[in-house]
């Protein structure tokens, strides 16, 4: 394992968007930044997860989506020529002296003045469906995201799930697919009012209350799902050619747990500097937890900054935390 000698101001944890944005602003304030994500893109669950899907809770873009977001902030992250390191975890970040932070990782040993944990929610596996026989299927016919809206293009698609990212991966396919039916176990769906209206207004199918009780198929491709209705079991038999399954995700903190820093249900609380209880150990993003806390990307854009500016005092305390005006700065 590789020991890097130099002292970055601060290691950012985190490839998401509150990780590219906390590296671009901090390139902004002038601080040497090394950012580290665990897979080998940047973009956290944007790229992971739903790269084809619109976001609407971006300021500035009525709709983007997800692939374009992370490209502009790819771009504006990379301005001031950030140390990147990708296909690399975190293992163990050590306090060695005031202004002095040991971060060992997968490609070896790093050190800085300041650590700030922009992980999202942690390492993150999809709830699987529980089915014998579903990992026959998956990768060809039943997915857990969607990286190409193009495979599904003139085919008949399931959807089961009732959250945002069902609901909005139904509204991006009906454009797309031959058919879109949607499948949830409850009357209600669980997703923003807005997206919900569409819904109704569309021409996708939908089944409440109702959940998957077997896959079936041959030579390996998935033909029919037998839903089952949850008030009487009354069962129906789908004829369809893709399966996306939208239960949500597990999220695991993994080493971080082990950091010493407070946890609270797998997040870590930080106070209004976005201060851990590890003096110069800061958090931004859906990982956090304090007071009035909402995640969105919009909150984790709003709490990268502050993390940073209160990054830059703590390692000079002659610095202003409110900084100048970005156009004072370009």
């Amino acid at each position: 394992m590789q020991q890097e000698q130099h002292v970055h101001d601060t290691i950012i944890i985190g490839g998401g968007p509150a990780g590219l944005f906390s590296t671009f602003y901090g390139g902004m304030r002038g601080m040497d930044i090394h950012l580290i994500e665990s897979l080998p893109e940047l973009g956290g669950q944007l790229t992971a997860l739903y790269p084809e899907k619109y976001i609407y809770d971006v300021a500035g873009f009525p709709k983007v989506k997800a692939k374009t977001l992370v490209q502009q902030l790819e771009e504006q992250a990379l301005a001031f020529d950030p140390h990147v390191s990708l296909d690399t975890s975190v293992s163990q970040v050590e306090k060695l002296d005031e202004q002095l932070f040991q971060v060992t990782t997968t490609s070896g040993v790093h050190f800085s003045k300041t650590v700030i944990i922009t992980g999202g929610v942690g390492a993150f596996q999809p709830q699987r469906l529980p089915i014998d026989n579903a990992v026959d299927y998956e990768g060809s016919h039943l997915y857990y995201s969607v990286s190409d809206i193009e495979a599904f293009r003139n085919k008949k698609v399931l959807i089961s799930g009732g959250g945002d990212s069902a609901v909005d991966w139904a509204l991006t396919l009906e454009s797309v697919a031959e058919e879109v039916t949607l499948v949830h176990r409850r009357d209600k769906f669980r997703a923003h009012e807005q997206s919900v209206e569409q819904l109704y207004a569309s021409s996708i199918n939908m089944l409440t209350p109702y959940v998957i009780n077997s896959l079936s198929g041959k030579n390996g491709e998935l033909k029919q799902v037998t839903i089952a209705d949850k008030k009487n079991t009354e069962e129906k038999t789908l004829d369809i050619d893709s399966l996306i399954v939208s239960h949500g995700f597990k999220s695991n903190l993994g080493p971080i747990q082990d950091w010493g820093i407070e946890l609270q249900k797998k997040s870590i609380v930080v106070n209004p500097k976005m201060e851990t209880n590890i003096k110069g150990i800061y958090a931004a993003g859906d990982i956090t937890t304090h007071e009035g806390k909402v995640n969105l990307i919009a909150s984790g854009f709003g709490e990268g900054p502050i993390a940073i500016n209160y990054a830059k005092a703590y390692i000079d305390p002659k610095s202003r935390v409110q900084p100048m005006h970005s156009t004072s700065l370009f």
